[in-house]
């Protein structure tokens, strides 16, 4: 089991941190995306309350499948920050009944953001790992030192898994560290590399070309194919705080995790509410 040493401090709070301007309510909207498939489009902006539209509606078709019968060919649901995609089976579904099941239930009243999983996750900042570090510390005008903090003092809310499978993107990223992506994206980005641009981070889930800043690795693997019905570790709703690592100790999880010694829920937050793992 993976031991976390590092301080407990909460840092900088995404979820409790008011958007600068609220979304405005706005009916939500319908959209057929082939014959397969209705997307159901709540705004047109990344805010705290679209996503808890979109994930309570996610929340509610997985509750009633196998339950309310137009359901029955639904295939899967994909949330965005502010849209859901539903996608069914043409053949077993009557997709007029389902669309209007679907802007039914969009209108119920959201109490607050549906609850994850929290996550501490492992990160190691070393040169070899983060090679925008500088550049990002010149930017920002803080040290490379006080980057590296206050990345790893902020709660991280996943807002959807996108670009590639099991590519997950995080919101919450102090403004400070916001930065442009590259001029000149690099043709091949390693693996496991935690990145920022823009108001984001993520986590490349493998080798693959790409712009963002590289500010580190991530000695996991955040998909994984061998890891039955969920691949892809994060999902949408979940809450990351990262835990800075030295080299020796990145070395170690990494190996530890292919011999099978750890598993996702070592690294379960014992601080979050509704902690469960896949």
């Amino acid at each position: 089991m993976w031991v976390d040493r590092s301080t407990k401090g909460h840092g900088v709070n995404e979820e409790t941190r008011a958007d600068p301007q609220p979304p405005r309510c706005v009916p939500a909207r319908l959209l057929p995306l082939g014959d397969g498939a209705w997307t159901v489009e709540f705004g047109d902006e990344i805010a705290l309350a679209l996503q808890a539209r979109v994930l309570q509606l996610a929340e509610h078709i997985r509750a009633l499948r196998g339950v309310d019968p137009v359901l029955d060919g639904v295939q899967d649901v994909v949330p965005t920050f502010r849209s859901l995609t539903v996608l069914f089976d043409p053949l077993h579904t009557d997709a007029d009944a389902l669309g209007a099941r679907l802007l039914e239930w969009s209108v119920a009243e959201v109490a607050g953001v549906p609850v994850g999983r929290g996550w501490r996750l492992p990160v190691c900042c070393a040169p070899v790992f983060a090679p925008d570090l500088a550049a990002v510390s010149a930017a920002s005008g803080l040290s490379a030192q006080a980057v590296v903090q206050t990345l790893t003092a902020t709660r991280f809310r996943v807002g959807m898994i996108g670009f590639m499978p099991g590519f997950p993107y995080l919101s919450g990223l102090p403004p400070v560290l916001a930065m442009p992506r590259l001029a000149t994206p690099r043709k091949a980005v390693p693996a496991q590399s935690l990145a920022v641009a823009g108001a984001m981070c993520c986590v490349y889930p493998w080798e693959s070309p790409g712009g963002w800043r590289l500010l580190g690795r991530v000695p996991l693997p955040l998909f994984d194919l061998q890891h039955g019905e969920a691949p892809a570790w994060l999902a949408a709703g979940d809450r990351v705080r990262w835990v800075v690592v030295d080299r020796t100790e990145h070395d170690r999880l990494a190996a530890d995790w292919a011999r099978g010694v750890l598993t996702r829920a070592d690294f379960l937050d014992p601080e979050e509410p509704a902690c469960r793992a896949d």
